[in-house]
């Protein structure tokens, strides 16, 4: 495949390096957990034809023991910030729980969500910097990053990290969800849920080494503080990384996350955790175009001159008390810091066969303290029981970015394709090309109304906006300042209806409305229209009561108004792409099937257009019509010669995609094995108890496929093994 060359001072897909990003909101999303719904709803009135609901439980963290030890969680509180029965939200909801995430041996985020209905990964290629995630068609992964219900926001290059070990499961909610959370991507948010203090002690230790090089080693320790007293918990979980991945891309990190529980009474539950994290990756990881067009297999930088320091820290707390007359208060408060360091060669040109490149660093820092207080309350109106949802967030961030570069090439870093030598070395520019100092203040007051009439579930929500952020850029070479600001309010909705019926099975439909006022300017200096979204959505989930399976199937319209794009990565200018309309069906099994049998399945179409403005008529780029996956893993059962033993394989599939709205050229598709195998030495011995033994293989065939985006091109990722040894008591 050939494609156009391209001489960028910076092949970083996207990312606004000279005006700060898209004004970003404070959000909230909490996490999911699992019981069956076979309870009366406390203060549900009582008559012959009453229901039997499950009771809303809210909590710290969401999730119950049970949803740990099967891939189909039964609740949720993502789409409405009250822990429901996902059977009883009339949302789609994804939900991947701590038992999928072990199964399928996940390292990161991206292959955390890659086998989730309408989420689509590797729109960049192999790009470890950042998790690159797409919902139904819409990037999410500036927009659409939380951990723990609140939101890790971006501004102009730096992101926080999440690594996967750290979590308890991760969920993805899909489609507009700014009636709660603000301002934010139409596509969805992926939430990331902390492992926090339990009353079950735990105990586990374990070692893992895999491609390249790559050694590592975990702790995750938790339980009462005493024996005889369980209204105090704690729970540290640790681990140290080095080594490299795939291109010789760096991939060590150390991590430390300390948390503690007090439960003074039945009513109040207090938690308190911090986080500690240093992450190094390469910055440029893009390949290398060739002097014909070409796509070479040739890192564009060199591993030993190239890096990317993350470190980043977390604090914060998550409180709830519960007052006489079916109240209940919750706060969720955090703060959290980041630094980022990064340099990189690129190509600026060629000399016959050999790649003239250049020096970029690039500095950014970022504070941000976030704030969600709730009110819940229930009640009664006639036969209708109530819980309803009053909430006061508010989001302060400040960013200083900074950009700087060779404004020629170096012969020291020369590159000739036809004797390839990596391991130079030199300096890291000055920033002597561009500062930016941004800020940004949110404030949003929602109100959401959950309903349950007789076998109808209702929802209907609220929310208004205000953001204001400022934006200074200095350009150091004219020494000249140019100034914004932004004041921007809106107002949001979702709505939705369920019926569930006493087999398991719930149609439901659903209206939700999404914005996001951007800071990106247009060639004549003018600030870019706020990007809005709406969706209606229509599907039916299906849940056999009593066991742990859980299918749905969604057909959903999205439509996004002025959603912004790069035009000219040289000057940062941006312009709206007009209307983009986004039409599809989503397909999703996550099902304990049979005795040590699970099943996750997914199939998403996506019929993605430009329905307005430039390039009328045409999809955008790396949107494909097809994405399709299924993983299945089993083990074996007390009865059998193989007991403790468990094999898992995966199937991924992504159709071919646009690489760019101009429709000129296409990326192929794409086709993925993965396997998983682990051994309980328990199995053989009950002193060797809880020694588990696992390897993980994705992409068997080693198929490196070549993405291209707008003008930048990337390798997939090869063959990646990992290796692991973990001893729980």
């Amino acid at each position: 495949m050939k494609q156009k060359s391209y001489n960028y001072i910076n092949c970083l897909p996207r990312k606004r390096l000279y005006f700060a990003g898209g004004a970003t909101a404070l959000a909230t999303v909490f996490a999911l957990s699992g019981t069956s719904f076979a309870q009366d709803a406390p203060g549900k009135v009582n008559n012959a034809n009453a229901t039997q609901l499950a009771p809303i439980i809210v909590g710290g963290q969401s999730g119950d023991a049970s949803d740990n030890a099967t891939v189909a969680a039964k609740k949720s509180g993502g789409a409405t910030k009250i822990n429901t029965p996902v059977i009883e939200t009339p949302r789609s909801v994804s939900v991947v729980t701590r038992k999928e995430l072990e199964e399928r041996g996940v390292q990161d985020i991206v292959e955390a969500v890659r086998y989730s209905a309408g989420v689509q990964t590797g729109s960049y290629g192999f790009d470890p910097r950042f998790d690159q995630i797409y919902i139904r068609g819409n990037d999410v992964t500036t927009d659409g990053d939380y951990r723990d219900g609140l939101r890790q926001p971006y501004m102009n290059y730096a992101m926080f990290r999440t690594d996967p070990y750290a979590l308890d499961r991760v969920e993805i909610i899909k489609g507009p969800v700014s009636v709660l959370y603000g301002a934010g991507s139409p596509g969805g948010i992926v939430n990331k849920v902390s492992k926090l203090p339990t009353e079950e002690t735990i105990r586990e230790v374990g070692i893992l080494y895999g491609t390249s090089d790559r050694a590592q080693t975990m702790f995750d320790f938790s339980g009462p503080v005493s024996k005889d007293d369980d209204s105090m918990l704690y729970r540290i979980t640790g681990l140290a990384r080095k080594g490299n991945t795939n291109f010789d891309i760096a991939d060590d990190r150390y991590l430390i996350q300390p948390s503690f529980t007090w439960k003074p009474d039945e009513a109040t539950k207090f938690t308190i955790y911090g986080s500690a994290q240093s992450t190094t990756a390469d910055a440029n990881v893009g390949a290398m175009i060739g002097p014909d067009g070409n796509v070479l297999n040739f890192r564009d930088s060199d591993p030993d001159y190239d890096y990317q320091k993350t470190k980043q820290q977390q604090i914060g707390y998550q409180f709830e008390h519960e007052f006489d007359g079916g109240f209940t208060f919750r706060q969720n408060l955090r703060f959290s810091h980041l630094d980022l360091k990064a340099r990189y060669l690129s190509t600026l040109g060629w000399t016959g066969n050999v790649a003239n490149r250049g020096a970029t660093a690039i500095g950014d820092r970022m504070n941000v303290f976030q704030v969600d207080n709730q009110l819940e309350s229930k009640f009664n109106t006639g036969p209708a029981a109530h819980t309803m949802l009053f909430g006061l967030d508010y989001t302060r961030m400040s960013d200083s970015f900074a950009y700087g570069m060779d404004a020629t090439s170096s012969p020291a870093y020369d590159f000739d394709i036809t004797n390839p030598t990596y391991g130079v070395s030199g300096p890291t520019p000055s920033y002597n090309f561009s500062r930016v100092n941004a800020s940004l203040q949110q404030f949003g007051a929602y109100a959401l109304d959950q309903i349950e009439l007789d076998k109808w579930r209702f929802t209907l929500g609220g929310r208004q906006t205000w953001v204001k952020q400022s934006t200074d850029t200095t350009v150091v070479s004219s020494n000249t300042t140019t100034d914004s600001s932004l004041n921007k309010s809106a107002f949001s909705m979702q709505a939705g209806a369920l019926y569930l019926f006493d087999n398991g099975i719930a149609p439901f439909a659903s209206y939700s409305t999404s914005f996001n006022p951007v800071t990106q300017r247009s060639a004549s200096g003018s600030v870019l229209n706020p990007a809005k979204g709406e969706q209606y959505e229509l599907g039916v989930k299906y849940q056999p009561p009593g066991t742990d399976i859980l299918l749905s199937a969604v057909a959903y319209h999205l439509v996004e108004k002025n959603k912004p794009v790069l035009v000219d990565p040289l000057t940062g200018i941006y312009a709206s792409l007009g209307e983009v309309t986004n039409k599809g069906i989503e397909l999703e099994a996550r099902a304990n099937i049979a005795d040590g049998w699970d099943v996750v399945a997914a199939y998403a179409y996506n019929h993605s257009e430009i329905t307005r403005g430039d390039n009328a008529g045409n999809a955008p780029s790396v949107t494909p019509q097809n994405i399709a996956s299924l993983w299945s893993n089993y083990t074996f059962q007390e009865d059998s010669a193989a007991k403790g033993l468990t094999v898992g394989a995966g199937i991924r599939y992504t159709g071919e995609t646009y690489t760019s709205t101009a429709n000129t050229a296409k990326n192929d598709a794409s086709f993925y094995l993965d396997a998983a195998m682990s051994y309980d030495f328990g199995a053989i011995d009950r002193k060797y108890k809880g020694l588990t033994a696992s390897v993980d293989v994705r992409n068997i065939a080693n198929r490196r496929l070549t993405v291209c985006n707008e003008g930048y091109c990337y390798l997939g990722q090869g063959r990646n093994v990992t290796a692991s040894l973990k001893y729980r008591w």
